[in-house]
């Protein structure tokens, strides 16, 4: 088998595929997630702790001198950062459950019952097939 099939075979297969349609969905969403903490959820805050903009929030760890820029430690997007993930992990967090429950409903749903076990007659019936049949 040639490596170029093999691979056309690795990457059809239905796991690949479902795991690169949620990396994609999954990046759409932490955009989305990103947007609405900078811009939604931020400002507000800022405002009611007194104008404050957690983007420009740094610590000067060294000024900027000639040619080179300021050395800065930007704690504000590290906030920013660290509540995207806490909306990313609660998110992903009641995904899980929700299947998780899901599951249990299907492990819980009573299995088929077996079929009735044949009659004293069909028993009869049957030997007497298979006899006629070895003779």
């Amino acid at each position: 088998m040639s490596m170029a099939s093999e691979f056309k075979d690795f990457a059809m297969r239905g796991n690949v595929v479902d795991m690169a349609v949620g990396i994609v969905i999954g990046g759409a969403f932490g955009k989305i997630v990103s947007s609405f903490v900078a811009d939604v959820l931020m400002p507000p805050i800022g405002m009611l702790l007194g104008n404050v903009d957690f983007s420009e929030l740094a610590i000067t760890l060294q000024e900027a001198s000639g040619d080179s820029a300021a050395v800065l430690m930007k704690y504000g997007v590290f906030i920013n950062t660290i509540i995207d993930f806490v909306i990313i992990a609660f998110a992903i967090f009641l995904v899980i459950k929700g299947m998780n429950s899901l599951q249990k409903e299907e492990e819980a749903a009573p299995e088929p019952e077996a079929p009735p076990a044949p009659s004293a007659e069909e028993v009869l019936l049957t030997e007497i097939r298979d006899a006629l049949k070895a003779r």
